[in-house]
């Protein structure tokens, strides 16, 4: 069975091919060597870390023995062949949360720009260690405290993408409801994670915008949390945008035309009811000095 084009999402097979690529880059795997191994050229292969078809199961399991990919991170990838044909994208986490989250952070870490909107938390890739560390016990209260050190640690290696020098830093939007930076936490925390946003604030390419309580219902006040993930071009093919909504158990990702004209019309409805950046940085201030006051 040969690889082919598939009319299906595109981001099982971009993902895939990140992480297949990454895989041989880890195993330091040339391409020629990697490509005699499925009976492919290396142009076949380019095609598929490049995520531009689709990639038999019976392939990847062979790569991914080559490579000496973990079994469970293996079993991932298995999957994911065999989802490129899904109209939209859903997937569980199941007892593979690291494997499968370290892919999400792959295709997160090739986008151009990303846009989030957080109702209710702040966002991950803002989020200060003392709030990351509330937020996760708040969300898994069961978790031993070497779990929430590893899942911590994965945040903050996600946050190195706004600093990085090469490649240039990804364009990062975000807006919050005011309610998130209301929240009840332990003492500093909040002040912490306030002192963040504002620092965040000061790099030329993240903006941080806040939907003030008066702003009332809007259209996201049913969408809930989401992300949106633009790419740069790639040989002369710009992959489409991706729209990301995680819930407790899975996360569902879209990528049609008319699913993401969607999602394009909340972000518009979002940005209108939002302060503009300096109001914003002005309602962080003032809610920062109460904090101050409070505790002091």
């Amino acid at each position: 069975m040969s690889t082919s084009t598939t009319v299906g999402s595109t981001i099982p097979r971009r993902t895939l091919g990140i992480a297949l690529r990454r895989a041989r880059e880890d195993a330091r795997v040339t391409m020629t060597d990697a490509a005699e191994v499925i009976g492919q050229t290396v142009q076949s292969l380019r095609r598929i870390e490049h995520g531009a078809v689709s990639t038999p199961k019976g392939k990847v399991t062979l790569l991914c023995r080559y490579y000496g990919v973990p079994e469970t991170t293996r079993t991932v990838l298995e999957q994911l062949a065999g989802e490129t044909r899904a109209k939209g994208w859903w997937h569980s986490y199941g007892d593979v949360v690291p494997a499968w989250f370290e892919l999400y952070v792959a295709l997160e870490q090739t986008a151009d720009r990303i846009r989030t909107f957080e109702p209710w938390l702040m966002p991950g890739l803002l989020q200060d260690v003392g709030y990351m560390e509330a937020a996760i016990r708040a969300v898994e209260p069961d978790l031993r405290p070497e779990q929430i050190a590893a899942l911590v640690k994965v945040r903050r290696s996600r946050q190195r993408q706004l600093t990085r020098a090469f490649p240039a830093p990804p364009r990062f939007e975000a807006i919050i409801a005011e309610s998130v930076l209301l929240a009840e936490l332990p003492a500093g925390v909040m002040r912490a994670q306030i002192w963040h946003l504002l620092q965040a604030t000061e790099l030329p390419h993240v903006s941080l915008r806040v939907i003030p309580l008066s702003a009332g219902l809007h259209r996201a006040s049913v969408t809930g949390a989401f992300g949106l993930l633009d790419f740069a071009a790639e040989h002369g093919n710009t992959p489409p945008s991706t729209v990301y909504s995680e819930s407790q158990t899975g996360a569902i990702y879209l990528d049609k035309p008319a699913e993401i004209a969607v999602y394009m019309d909340v972000w518009a409805a979002v940005e209108n009811a939002a302060l503009t950046e300096s109001q914003s940085v002005e309602s962080m201030s003032r809610r920062l000095k109460e904090l101050n006051d409070h505790e002091c």
